[in-house]
């Protein structure tokens, strides 16, 4: 299980342990009340503590964050995972188009959280599945997964915060006008559907920032930077803007050459180390596929 380690210093000295792991360690309330469940989830010298005993300088403090067990409802499956970044905390893959991230109907066994799963397994690791930025069945592209739920929860913060940053590509039918922009419109359920989303003046905030790239057999390849993370945000606002994306089955109009996906791609993410803060950076390229949408009449 994943431990965080502290030596007590001069400066520390007469402090609760409570304190040292919330202002110290940055441990949630939530993470604190998991470890004090663990006989040994709290150690001060390797002895189990009380969070009101206060430390003294030279003594060392950890403290067990990692999950006490996996993703039950999840069966470890293997299956294609392209993983470009991993440590102890965290996990950042490329997810290829038509991949489900979440088991549902129709999909138990060949969704990213089944082939990641099946890695932790290969691993002897024990985790749980914590996507943070969630990706849509038609998306490709980085997405950052945590390996234990206190990770998950600084992640989350940093969505939140804005230090963790998402940037896409998109090509959409049609060019979007003025070339550059943002779409500040709010987003809410569609009436009756379980799954679309519109543009609506009651709904949650929503903002997406644009910019056409380069233009195409009568498409525009755009880059969008998001402010929120609503459900179907880019679908939805490049929709309201008149120019959906390809292939889009739900807001647009499906694509025969675009199996199972959609041409939205999550270019780049940056974010920090859950534990450490050291930023990190990680970027991957437009598939083929959909660089070949702008170039349809070219090659009829």
């Amino acid at each position: 299980m994943r431990r965080l380690t502290m030596p007590i210093g001069p400066a520390q000295e007469g402090t609760a342990v409570q304190t040292i792991l919330r202002r110290e360690l940055g441990l949630s309330a939530a993470a604190v009340r998991r470890a004090k469940t663990l006989a040994e989830g709290i150690l001060l010298d390797g002895v189990p503590v009380f969070t009101n005993v206060r430390v003294m300088a030279g003594q060392i403090l950890s403290v067990a964050v990692g999950d006490q067990s996996g993703s039950d409802q999840i069966a470890p499956v293997p299956g294609p995972l392209t993983i470009v970044y991993e440590d102890e905390d965290l996990v950042i893959v490329d997810k290829a188009g038509g991949v489900a991230v979440h088991p549902s109907q129709g999909h138990y066994g060949d969704t990213l959280a089944n082939f990641l799963m099946a890695h932790y397994a290969a691993q002897g690791l024990v985790a749980a599945f914590h996507p943070v930025n969630r990706l849509d069945r038609g998306t490709s592209g980085l997405m950052a997964v945590a390996k234990h739920a206190h990770a998950h929860e600084k992640l989350q913060e940093q969505l939140q915060n804005g230090r963790l940053q998402r940037t896409y590509l998109a090509v959409c039918e049609g060019v979007p006008v003025p070339w550059r922009g943002c779409v500040d419109a709010p987003i809410a359920r569609a009436p009756g559907s379980v799954l679309r989303r519109q543009v609506c003046p009651q709904g949650a905030e929503a903002r997406t920032h644009y910019e056409v790239l380069q233009t195409g057999s009568g498409r525009a390849l755009v880059h969008l930077r998001l402010d929120t993370g609503r459900t179907h945000q880019i679908r939805v606002h490049l929709a309201h803007l008149g120019c959906p994306l390809a292939g889009d089955f739900l807001y647009g109009t499906e694509l025969p050459q675009l199996s199972q996906r959609f041409a939205l791609h999550s270019a780049a993410i940056q974010l920090c180390q859950p534990v450490t803060g050291q930023p990190l950076s990680f970027s991957s390229p437009l598939p083929a596929a959909l660089e070949d949408l702008l170039m349809a009449n070219e090659k009829e």
